[in-house]
Parts: structure tokens; C-alpha cells; sequence
């Protein structure tokens, strides 16, 4: 397979950076003097500029093909502004192309361009695109707002529509280069309010918005949002919309709170807000340019009481916890128990049970997820069982998350379901009330395990970069009773691959790179096709796959015949040449195969050097031999004083020189405009045969059998001129 190029043309990437800095002085200019308040500016608002180089684009034929960016959204950003540039370089052969790009925060984008299936068990949701038409113009633009962005990794993934499938000669036939490059303008606040748990903060609100944030720390429950004393100055009531929460793409779970005709006072509850980072809240007035709006916000935190479990040698050792013999469960730290100082303590049972696990860094986006000093975990009705998976380094965004469960067979009962939900930014802990896995900002991942179906299998593609949790707890849909004494064991496989069972038997795993980022994609092959080469609806069999072996192989065998005929006629150095080519040839074709049909004598790299090779010396020493250069002072001479590089005679042309040219004529058509990824296996079969078969018929006649030494005329003079054929001299005697 072909590496991607990543070289771009001059002019076209001088065209993009010159458009790009056109446009952003555009979009930075300040608004006018009409959009002002009162003559009054919004302050605490700054801009700043990111850019990366532009790269050249492909036509997509798997995840390689697409070309990913990475950007570093700031804190407190309240609006990202991608300017996309688009050009093109390459005259006539540039055709009218649309690029599409997709948006992604905290991961990479899982695209599926090609509408190939998924592996089993595969939750994927559509990724944000927006498509860039590039017609007769050289250079198009266009341009993305996302407001409240979340902050963090933001992925940009640009690619042209899926490729032909044709496979062409690079440097042969003109190509057209399409170059990308993405800007972004970022603009973000300064000047923003902390709100303090449980402390009304006083605010007045003018024309434009004001932001607040608040803390939410681990082991939070509930965020109650509640404005009071609320007066406006140019209508009645409490005209104030709230929008907490940041903008994720593809999902959006941002939530918007109106306060003009809600019932006072007006409240925003939201179950399991993500945990240990800043909450923004823009209020914005809705009195007009030159009303406004007094009230006071108020955030108060729910936290609730974790039950802990801890392996003996940490719980002998550690001043923090102490043993409770009687739940052979450990008791709470300090650290936990003062969880809540800044907020309202759930004072009810534990509300959750946090099984610590362990990260292991095994290689490159691979990591094994663990428990500590155990195999499974205890899973009963009251409490739901918690695990923390640190997915936050930053570089674990590049693989798929897998998860596995298994129950126990002796303790599930056919009245009992284990429910469990995989959530990042905060688990999901709302099993009694809802079984839809949504957290106050994310959207989870469903799974059950019943008596009749013990396993349960997960796989998440590109994770997003966050804290995720995996949530179970026992329920009894018919017979709540039926649960309140039952325990299962859980057993749960955690990993993070680069790639699903290596992509397989016909595939190929391969770790990409973005400057420092690391991601992984599957290259497929023999027509197996999807995210982790499991989608065979284009496959070949193993017997087309054999099939194809034997004829990419077994035609290299038609260079006996030009091996023979140079033999017999004393052409020792091509016949070399031919037979260092169908060597080569034969065992590159053979290592060269996807799936069983498979054999290396060397490795790939060396038998493809060696292949290109004898091709390209069996073209030029038939074409060598053809001119019959023997001596340096005959390269010219002997083509030049026959005007023609064979004696004339209609039975070589017919039966060889022209049989000969067609041949390679027409097996140099099939090698360069008519071989395909689909049918490579045929056509590059009869190129084979069609090139061997031209170099037997090309190849010149052996020399007539003459004297070393005659002369050719005899003057009266007793001289005689005397011909040496095999060394073109005259001399006299």
C-alpha cells in the first residue's frame, strides 16, 4: 500500500495563508458603533489566534486518508470562530471536488465515509461535518461558530470524497493537489464571577451576557441553579436566560434555563454534574439594549456519602481509614466524610460503592484497567458499584475502549438484571428513578446482564479525554423484594487497544501521527472493509484469495520463454536479468497477498525493491539488446548506417516485431489506466504475461554464422579490403 503524500504545492499554499489572514483581520475587526451599548463595549472579552500548517488532502479510502488537527481550547472560551481554506493546484487536472470536514471535542472524529458496518457491540455516534464545495474557483472559504465551547483537545478531520479505487502511477499522470488548512479564533473572557456554594451572588445584568462559573467537585450528586430577588428595570417579571454547560460536538447536551414565565423562584437541577472542574453559566438579559435586571444567583451542591474499598496492605498502613468488621467493607476517610463542608451532605445511606482501580500502561494507547486486590466486583441494589477509568493523559483518545462483563452463573436468578452505564465527566447514580444512562451534560452507554445473558460487551472508538465511570447496580423489575438480600459478582475485562483484535486476520493496524498526538486506524485488506476491517461485504473468499496468489504468482512463469530464446541465442546477460525478475517477481507477489494466502522468503520491503528492480532492468536491456550494442563506438553506428535496426524482412515483422510491440503496447495501457485495487489480482496478472511474452519476441535474431575474416572485393592493385563482422574494422592488406 501507498504512503500518503504530505507535500503541498507552492502557489496553492501560499494562496490559503494569504486568505486566511484576510479573512481573520475581517472576523476580528470590532463591531460597530451601532451594536454598542450605549457607547459602551463588552469588556473582559479577549481574541487569540491559532493556526496550523496546511496539508494536502486525499480521496478517502480509510482513516488514514483523512487529515486531522488538533487544537487547544483555552479556559473560559465562550465562542470558537474555524475559518476553512481551501485551494487547489494543478491547471486541467484538477476536477470540481466538495471536502467535507468534521468537528469533534476531547477525541478524534469517527468517521464513516464509505457506509461500511461496525463490529459488534460498537456504540458510534454521527460525527459533526460541514461540506466545503471547491468548483471553479482556485480558493474557497467558509466558516464555523461554536458558542460555549468546551475546553480541552478539539479535532478538525478534512478529507475529498472516497477515492476510485484506481490505482495510477505517480509522476505518469497529472494530478491535482487540494490543500487544507483550518484557523481558529478563539474569544474568551477575563472577567467572570465565582459563585461560592450555598452564597447568593448579587449581579446586574446589562445588554450584553455576563458569565459566571462555579466548582464542582468529586462525588457531587446535584447542582441546584436557583435566582432570587430577581428585578428588572424594563418588564415585569424575571426576564434572564441562563445557559449552563459547554458545547461538546457531535452531542450537545448544554442546557438552557428561561426565567420570564417560570415559577418562582426559578431553578435548573442537574443530576451528576461532571465532577472536579468549572461549571460556566452565561445569564444574558432579555429586557432589551437599555434595561436591566438585578437577581441573585445561587449554587448549591448535593454531595453524597461514597463507600470506599481499599485493598488490607493500603487500609494497615494508612492513618486516614479505619476497618469496619461488621460490612467487611472499609469506613469512610476524613477526606470523604468532609466531602460536603462546602455544600449540603447527603446524610442517607452510601450512595454509591468506589471500587479503586489500577491504570497500567502497557504500550502506545494501550491500557489495562484493574481492580485492586480482587477479580470482580459486589454488585447489590441499594448502592450502585462505581469504577474511575483515567482516560485524562491526553493521548488515550487515540484507541477504543473496550469493556466486558460477566456475572456470576450460580448467583443470577431469573427475576435479577444487572443494569450498568458507562459515562464520562461523572458516573450515572440515578438507577432507581431512570434506566437511560444521562448525565447532566453526557449522554451514556447502556448495558444489562440477565440470567440468560451473562455478557455483556462495550466498544468505544476514540474515547473522548476525561475521567470515565462504569456504574452497576441490581434490580428486580418484577419483584423489588427479590433483590433487597441478593449479591452478584461481576467479573470485568478493561482495556484500551489501538485497535479491535488488531483489525484482524485482513487487516492492518497502524499508528498514525499529528505532530506529537498518536491515533490509530485499521488498513484493510482482500476487500474486507469498516472501522476494524470486520465489514465483508466486499470480501474474497480463501479460494479467490488462493486464486489470485496463483495467478499474481504462476504468471511470472511466461519469462521462461524470453530466458530460453536468450540461452539459445547466446544473450547470457538478459537471460540473467529475465530470470532475476520472474524470481523476484514470483515471491514479492507472494508475500504481497492479505488473509492465509501468504509467503515471505524475505522481508516485504527488500522482495518489493527487488521486484521494481528487475522490471524496470527487464524493460531496458530487451530494448538494449534490440539495438545490438556490443561495443561503445556502436551504439549509433549500426541502427544509423541501416536506417533501421533490423534487416528488412516482412517475416520479423510480422511474426515478431509486431506481435512484440502490441504486447508491451497493450500491457503498458492495462498498467497504467486500467488497473484497479478491485481487479489487480487479473490485471497485473496479464501484465505479467503480456511483458515476458513482448521481451521473447523482441528480442533480435542470432548473428549469421560468417568467417572472422573475409574480404568482401579484390582491386588489381593485389589489395584487398577485409571485413571483421565482429568488430565493425576495416583494414588492408
Amino acid at each position: 500500500m501507498g504512503r500518503a503524500g504530505t507535500g503541498t504545492g507552492g502557489e496553492a499554499v501560499a494562496a490559503v495563508v494569504a486568505g486566511s489572514l484576510l479573512l481573520l483581520l475581517l472576523l476580528a475587526r470590532p463591531p460597530p458603533a451601532s451594536a454598542r451599548d450605549s457607547g459602551k463595549s463588552e469588556v473582559g472579552l479577549v481574541s487569540e489566534h491559532f493556526s496550523q500548517a496546511p496539508q494536502k488532502l486525499s480521496f478517502y479510502s480509510w482513516y488514514g486518508s483523512a487529515r486531522l488537527f488538533r487544537f487547544r481550547v483555552p479556559p473560559d472560551t465562550v465562542l470558537l470562530r474555524w475559518l476553512l481554506q481551501v485551494s487547489r493546484e494543478g491547471g486541467t487536472a484538477c476536477t470540481d471536488a466538495e471536502i467535507t470536514v468534521h468537528f469533534r471535542s476531547g477525541a478524534p472524529p469517527v468517521i464513516n465515509p464509505l457506509g461500511t458496518s461496525f463490529p459488534d457491540d460498537t456504540s458510534v455516534q454521527p460525527s459533526f461535518q460541514v461540506r466545503v464545495p471547491l468548483s471553479a474557483a482556485l480558493l474557497s472559504n467558509a466558516s464555523v461558530n461554536v458558542s460555549h465551547p468546551a475546553p480541552g483537545d478539539w479535532f478538525v478531520a478534512a478529507h475529498l470524497p472516497p477515492s476510485s479505487q484506481k490505482m495510477e502511477l505517480k509522476g505518469l499522470a497529472p494530478t491535482c493537489a487540494y490543500v487544507f488548512q483550518p484557523d481558529l479564533l478563539v474569544t474568551r473572557v477575563v472577567e467572570i464571577s465565582i459563585m461560592e456554594p450555598d452564597v447568593p451572588l448579587p449581579h446586574t445584568l446589562l445588554s450584553h451576557p455576563s458569565y459566571l462559573k462555579v466548582f464542582v467537585p468529586d462525588y457531587t450528586r446535584e447542582l441546584l441553579l436557583e435566582l432570587r430577588d430577581c428585578v428588572s428595570s424594563g418588564s415585569l417579571g424575571c426576564p434572564v436566560r441562563l445557559t449552563v454547560g459547554p458545547v461538546t460536538l457531535p452531542s450537545n447536551f448544554q442546557k438552557v434555563l428561561t426565567c420570564t414565565s417560570a415559577p418562582w423562584p426559578c431553578r435548573l437541577l442537574l443530576p451528576s454534574p461532571p465532577w472536579d472542574r468549572w461549571l460556566q453559566v452565561t445569564a444574558e438579559s432579555l429586557v432589551g439594549p437599555l434595561g436591566t435586571v438585578t437577581f441573585s444567583a445561587v449554587a448549591a451542591l448535593t454531595a453524597c456519602r461514597p463507600q470506599s474499598v481499599t485493598i488490607r496492605p493500603l487500609l494497615q498502613s494508612s492513618q486516614n481509614q479505619s476497618f469496619n468488621a461488621s460490612t467487611g467493607l472499609p469506613s469512610l476517610s476524613p477526606d470523604h466524610q468532609d466531602l460536603g463542608r462546602s455544600g449540603r451532605v447527603d446524610r442517607s445511606p452510601f450512595c454509591l460503592t468506589n471500587y479503586p482501580v489500577m491504570r497500567e500502561d502497557t504500550d502506545v494507547v494501550s491500557v489495562h484497567f484493574q481492580l485492586l486486590d480482587r477479580v470482580s466486583v459486589r454488585v447489590c441494589q441499594n448502592t450502585p458499584s462505581m469504577m474511575r477509568l483515567r482516560l485524562n493523559t491526553g493521548m488515550d483518545s487515540g484507541g477504543s475502549l473496550t469493556i466486558s462483563l460477566r456475572a456470576n452463573k450460580t448467583e443470577m436468578r431469573n427475576e435479577t438484571v444487572i443494569v450498568a452505564c458507562v459515562n464520562a465527566a461523572s458516573p450515572f447514580l440515578g438507577f432507581n428513578s431512570s434506566l437511560n444512562c444521562t448525565t447532566a451534560f453526557f449522554q451514556g452507554y447502556p448495558l444489562s446482564l440477565s440470567a440468560w445473558s451473562r455478557r455483556a460487551n462495550l466498544i468505544i472508538p476514540y474515547p473522548e479525554t476525561d475521567n470515565w465511570y462504569l456504574s452497576l447496580q441490581l434490580m428486580c423489575p418484577e419483584n423489588a423484594e427479590e433483590c433487597e438480600q441478593a449479591v452478584v459478582h461481576v467479573e470485568t475485562t478493561l482495556y484500551l487497544v489501538p485497535c479491535l483484535n488488531d483489525c484482524g486476520p485482513y487487516g492492518q493496524c497502524l499508528l498514525l501521527r499529528r505532530h506529537s498526538y498518536l491515533y490509530a486506524g485499521c488498513s484493510c485488506k482482500a476487500g474486507w472493509r469498516g472501522w476494524s476491517c470486520t465489514d465483508n461485504s466486499t470480501a474474497q473468499t480463501v479460494a479467490q484469495q488462493r486464486a489470485a496468489a496463483l495467478l499474481l504468482t504462476l504468471s511470472n512463469l511466461m519469462f521462461l520463454a524470453p530466458i530460453t530464446v536468450s540461452v539459445q541465442r547466446f544473450f547470457l546477460v538478459e537471460a540473467s536479468v529475465y530470470a532475476y525478475t520472474m524470481f523476484f517477481s514470483t515471491f514479492y507477489h507472494a508475500c504481497d497477498q492479505p488473509g492465509e494466502a501468504v509467503l515471505c522468503i524475505l522481508n516485504y520491503d527488500t522482495l518489493q525493491y527487488c521486484d521494481f528492480l528487475g522490471s524496470g532492468a527487464a524493460i531496458w536491456v530487451t530494448i538494449l539488446c534490440m539495438a545490438r550494442l556490443k561495443a561503445v563506438l556502436k551504439y549509433t553506428y549500426r541502427c544509423g548506417h541501416r536506417r533501421q535496426c533490423y534487416p528488412t524482412s516482412w517475416q520479423r515483422w510480422t511474426f515478431y516485431l509486431l506481435p512484440g510491440i502490441s504486447m508491451a503496447s497493450v500491457g503498458v495501457a492495462i498498467y497504467t489506466s486500467m488497473m484497479t485495487s478491485d481487479n489487480y489480482y487479473y490485471t497485473h496478472s496479464i501484465w505479467h504475461v503480456l511483458l515476458a511474452g513482448s521481451a521473447a519476441l523482441l528480442l533480435p535474431p542470432p548473428d549469421e554464422h560468417t568467417e572472422p575474416w573475409t574480404c568482401s572485393q579484390k582491386f588489381p592493385c593485389h589489395y584487398q579490403i577485409c571485413k571483421n563482422d565482429r568488430e565493425e574494422l576495416y583494414t588492408v592488406t
